[in-house]
């Protein structure tokens, strides 16, 4: 069930009016809002709802045990029994034929002709992230971060609609103490609220679903078949679009969960403004940035074992951060290529430190010169990530470079402004928008109504037909 779609915005409907209605009773509104999460999950493919609860039922067993386990190694022990249930669920859905298709073609390159089985695996949509979330629930019980809670409560965490498929990644820190409050409606931000689904709904309607029809989609699927600048517009149309997606989904997903009384933490602030690598990832996907700093990076060691140390556990966590995002080699490439760039940062650092050079604050221009620079390593770490083969990232990097001259057709005035709005939207000053989330929360009801029938309106009439699944539905 996809977000800006009408079926959504009737199931919507529906839901919201009762679960305030039961909200004051607490024993009737979790099974309320978990059936309705499973409704939400199901509607796509009944079958995973078993998967969902699977995990949910799984980790709540053995978030117990790991509670009452009484000396640290029986902790160890109960936290890995649970942390090899859910990888192993994940590694079978997502990787079982990634492994047997690269130990196929291994085999072929030896002249070893086996025939390796191919299986039939669907993958569910969200496993990524609820798995995640469930491993974030055992990890901070053992270290004591959070306690266990009355299956119901685990169950709304795990299965709650507006994060389950594409995140924003919350933890249980972060979302269990909100059931314990009784959140008034009158006290809803129902400005923030409605601001951040229709601006939401814009950049994946208008600004996504435009570039990806329009341009990536013929571009990234026969490279050698368009020009150079069709390949260079291509290339920075899709930074437009995963971003819009994306945090286009993030938006609703954040908006629908403040209208039902709970609060997500944010999960974009302007990425493609960054001035380094590392100032990328403080700024995209922010809460698998950090679930992966806390999860992964610090436990492998962190930075505190030596320079080698570190650049291993930064090389270690973004290849792993790669392969979550797809079962290819290509994601591998991307996560390799951003784990280069964090250790060249870090090396450069330490010898500005050794060397005993202050930090001093960059002047404007060279500001903006190093967002160039980061935007476009970034961009080329996009060719990776979008191709589905190796062999498409080299055409289309080969493509920028030797097909000028042939005609453009697909680089249109509308694909350059949706370029330009989408990847522009993130130099708005702050102080800008919230103003506008403040003028607008000030509306009057009516107002407010007629502003939100206007703008959906609106891009209905702008963006292309139909609406496309959100890319992160596919991790």
């Amino acid at each position: 069930m996809l977000f800006p779609t009408a079926t959504f915005a009737l199931f919507f409907a529906l839901v919201l009016p009762l679960s305030w209605l039961l909200l004051p009773r607490p024993s009737v509104w979790r099974p309320f809002m978990i059936g309705a999460s499973l409704v939400f999950y199901g509607w796509w493919n009944p079958r995973f709802v078993l998967l969902l609860v699977a995990v949910t039922v799984w980790n709540w067993i053995w978030g117990n045990l790991i509670h009452r386990a009484e000396t640290d190694s029986a902790r160890k022990a109960a936290l890995a029994v649970a942390v090899i249930g859910d990888l192993s669920a994940l590694g079978y859905f997502k990787y079982a034929n990634f492994f047997l298709v690269s130990v196929d073609n291994t085999l072929l390159r030896l002249n070893l002709d086996v025939a390796m089985p191919v299986l039939e695996i669907t993958l569910p949509i969200g496993i990524s992230f609820f798995t995640f979330q469930a491993l974030s629930y055992v990890i901070d019980i053992k270290r004591r971060i959070v306690e266990p809670v009355p299956f119901m409560e685990f169950a709304v965490y795990i299965t709650f609609f507006p994060h389950l498929v594409a995140g924003p990644i919350v933890r249980a820190k972060e979302f269990l103490p909100q059931l314990k409050r009784r959140p008034d409606p009158r006290h809803v931000d129902l400005g923030l609220a409605f601001f951040l689904i229709i601006f939401g709904m814009f950049k994946k309607v208008v600004l996504s679903d435009l570039l990806s029809s329009r341009i990536v989609d013929p571009v990234f699927a026969a490279p050698k078949l368009h020009s150079s600048l069709e390949i260079w517009v291509a290339t920075y149309a899709y930074a437009a679009q995963i971003y819009c997606d994306f945090s286009g989904y993030t938006d609703m997903a954040i908006g629908l969960a403040l209208l039902l009384g709970i609060r997500f933490p944010q999960n974009f602030d302007g990425p493609y403004t960054a001035t380094s690598v590392r100032d990328f990832w403080r700024r995209w996907h922010m809460t698998l940035s950090r679930f992966l700093r806390d999860y992964l990076y610090i436990p492998l060691g962190g930075n505190r074992h030596g320079r080698l140390a570190t650049y291993r556990n930064l090389m270690l966590t973004m290849l792993i951060g790669g392969l979550w995002h797809g079962a290819s080699w290509t994601f591998v490439a991307w996560g390799g290529l951003h784990g280069g760039a964090l250790c060249f940062e870090h090396f450069r650092e330490e010898r500005r430190e050794a060397k005993g050079e202050p930090a001093t604050e960059p002047s404007q221009a060279r500001v903006w010169i190093l967002r160039l620079i980061v935007f476009n390593f970034v961009c080329a770490g996009w060719i990776f990530f979008r191709s589905p083969t190796f062999s498409t990232a080299w055409a289309m990097f080969e493509g920028l470079f030797n097909a000028w001259g042939r005609p453009s057709p697909l680089v249109t005035g509308s694909v350059l402004l949706a370029v330009v709005a989408g990847i522009g939207c993130q130099y708005i000053p702050r102080d800008l928008v919230v103003s506008a989330r403040v003028w607008f929360g000030r509306l009057s009801p009516v107002a407010m109504g007629l502003s939100l029938g206007l703008a959906i309106v609106l891009i209905d009439a702008l963006g292309p037909q139909g609406v496309r699944p959100f890319i992160y539905f596919a991790f």
